[in-house]
């Protein structure tokens, strides 16, 4: 079953290990962990894109979200993560959580 929340903690896993591969990219790692962490970005990425569009077609997230890890994840997957955020946060009530005796 496809929630939000799943397509989230899955949207943060896939910009780790983005992180991890321009990490070991950066320090001129072994060739063998980038060639991993890139076939890991790359099937993370059409993955969640069809994750996401299929999310969007049971109205489970906006498409303006789909858009951000679709399109724009596949060249920083931080872009979809961050719209994750925004969405969850646009979604809270402004006055926080309802707790016991404030109404």
């Amino acid at each position: 079953m496809i929630t939000f929340t799943r397509l989230k903690y899955l949207s943060f896993a896939h910009s780790a290990i983005y992180l991890s591969l321009l990490a070991v990219w950066i320090s001129g790692g072994p060739e063998e962990l980038k060639l991993i962490l890139g076939w890991c970005h790359g099937i993370g990425w059409i993955v969640m894109s069809l994750l996401c569009i299929y999310a969007v077609r049971i109205r489970v997230i906006p498409l303006w979200l789909a858009v951000m890890v679709a399109v724009i994840g596949g060249v920083g997957p931080f872009a979809g993560s961050i719209g994750f955020v925004v969405y969850e946060r646009r979604a809270a009530p402004a006055e926080g959580p309802l707790e016991r005796g404030m109404v």
